[in-house]
């Protein structure tokens, strides 16, 4: 039986609170230290997608609007497969980071691969195309607050179990030839572990894209070509990105002569 199948009764039933903080026990798949992992609805795996968008872990809000929206459908007679999609659509990537991460996406020419003239279009008449997920599928929190990677993935084991269960699991799903993007330096590290198993080809993996929060604006902007590198700060190492351009556009050359 699928998590889903387990906790939808749950979910439909109008006398379980879904308020909690962070969220109610009964969904609690996971406890390790200070680390709590709940279940939430992100199990639906889009089989069709050409291109995997990965962030760590889903955030407070982003579960309990996956929970509401799929105690939404199961009340409106949708079957748990509907629901499932459903609830997990919700929780899309979205915001500002979204601009950000379109930018450097067409940038290194990840639209030309998939045949699309922006890779904006995977937000709106290219949907089919895209997968979201995290590296840590269902939300932890740490002492109470949404993790944001630290302590490390790999380093707890409740954390380890998520990624080379579900996560393996969707990378599994989805195939030899789709394309990861992880987001940022953290989620990258466990996509390395994954090619290491043999799960992945180093091709497929997208990774030295800056993470596109408003925080990194200016390696970002140097990353798009918009920064000199003579009027960036000490903190940004030019060095880095323009490798990452380099080896990025080499990984996008060859899956295309590989079509």
């Amino acid at each position: 039986m699928s998590y889903f199948e387990k906790f939808s009764p749950l979910l439909a039933d109008t006398a379980f609170n879904l308020a909690g903080r962070p969220l109610p026990q009964d969904l609690l798949l996971a406890s390790e230290g200070n680390l709590e992992t709940f279940y939430a609805p992100f199990d639906y795996i889009n089989t069709e997608a050409r291109i995997t968008i990965c962030g760590i872990t889903p955030g407070y809000q982003q579960a309990i609007n996956a929970l509401n929206e799929a105690r939404k459908q199961l009340h409106a007679g949708a079957s748990l497969e509907e629901a499932k999609r459903r609830a997990k659509e919700t929780a899309s990537f979205s915001g500002p980071m979204r601009s950000n991460l379109i930018a450097m996406l067409d940038h290194i020419g990840l639209h030309q691969l998939v045949g699309i003239n922006s890779c904006a279009r995977l937000f709106d008449t290219h949907q089919h195309l895209v997968h979201y997920t995290s590296a840590l599928r269902y939300p932890v929190f740490v002492d109470g607050e949404n993790y944001s990677g630290s302590p490390a993935m790999l380093s707890r084991s409740s954390l380890r179990q998520q990624i080379d269960t579900h996560l393996a699991e969707e990378v599994r799903a989805l195939g030899k030839t789709c394309i990861y993007v992880p987001l940022g330096p953290k989620v990258a590290e466990v996509f390395q572990r994954l090619q290491n198993n043999g799960l992945l080809r180093p091709e497929q993996l997208l990774d030295g894209l800056p993470h596109p929060s408003g925080a990194n604006a200016e390696r970002i902007s140097y990353f798009l070509g918009t920064k000199s590198r003579e009027s960036l700060s000490i903190k940004t190492n030019p060095g880095v990105l323009d490798n990452a351009i380099a080896q990025l556009r080499g990984k996008i050359n060859k899956l295309k002569a590989m079509e």
